[in-house]
């Protein structure tokens, strides 16, 4: 058995893990903070739904994006 692909997952499983590590503790202590200094619950929706709408757009752009580069290429995906 060759030893790369066993490096890089174990590398992938530290790096994985790590970051989740940072980003639960991130989140636990933002959540901390909240509850000394509430928030506008207006602010937070008009941010929430800036964020959904971008993605939205995104997921839009990238669709149309697909589409145009297959009928370039001239891929048939008919069945």
């Amino acid at each position: 058995m060759e030893w790369i692909p066993i490096v890089f997952v174990v590398f992938k499983v530290l790096v994985l893990g790590t970051g989740m590590f940072f980003a639960v503790k991130w989140h636990y202590d933002q959540g901390r903070k909240g509850k000394r200094q509430p928030q506008e619950k207006g602010a937070l929706l008009r941010a929430s739904g800036k964020v959904m709408g971008l993605f939205l757009l995104a997921l839009l752009v990238l669709g149309l994006l697909t589409v145009f580069i297959v009928r370039v290429v001239g891929l048939n995906l008919s069945n």
